[in-house]
C-alpha cells in the first residue's frame, strides 16, 4: 500500500483501518494548489525511503464528497498533511516544507505517540 489515492468511500480502510498496522500520512492537496505540487513529490520520496515504515494516502479534495473528509479535520488550507496512528490523527501541518522538515515531523509524532 506505501502510496495509495483515497477517497470518503475507503478513507476508514485506508487510513483509519490501516494506521493500526503502520502510520499513514494523509495530503489532503487541490489540483489548482502550487504548494500541493511541489510537496507531492518530496511526500512520496519520503515514504518510498521509509520502505513501509509510513505510509501515503493522497485525498484530492475537490474529488466530489472528499471534501467532507476535509471539514470532519477541520483542514483550513492546502495541502495540509496529517499523520494517523492507531485510527487517530497525531498530528499535521499545512504549506510545503522541505523533505528534512517532513522527516522531523515524522520521527518527533512517532516518538511521542510511543510514549
Amino acid at each position: 500500500m506505501a502510496i495509495i489515492d483515497t477517497s470518503l468511500g475507503s478513507f476508514e480502510k485506508d487510513v483509519l483501518e490501516a494506521s493500526h498496522q503502520q502510520p499513514v500520512l494523509v495530503d489532503f492537496w487541490a489540483d489548482w494548489c502550487s504548494p500541493c505540487l511541489v510537496i507531492a513529490p518530496i511526500l512520496e520520496k519520503i515514504v518510498n525511503e521509509l520502505e513501509g515504515a509510513v505510509h501515503l494516502a493522497k485525498l484530492e479534495v475537490d474529488d466530489g464528497e472528499n471534501m467532507k473528509l476535509a471539514g470532519r479535520y477541520r483542514v483550513r488550507g492546502f495541502p495540509t498533511i496529517m499523520l494517523f496512528n492507531k485510527g487517530e490523527p497525531i498530528g499535521h501541518f499545512s504549506g510545503a516544507r522541505s523533505k528534512t522538515w517532513v522527516l522531523q515531523f515524522i520521527e518527533e509524532h512517532l516518538n511521542q505517540s510511543l510514549s
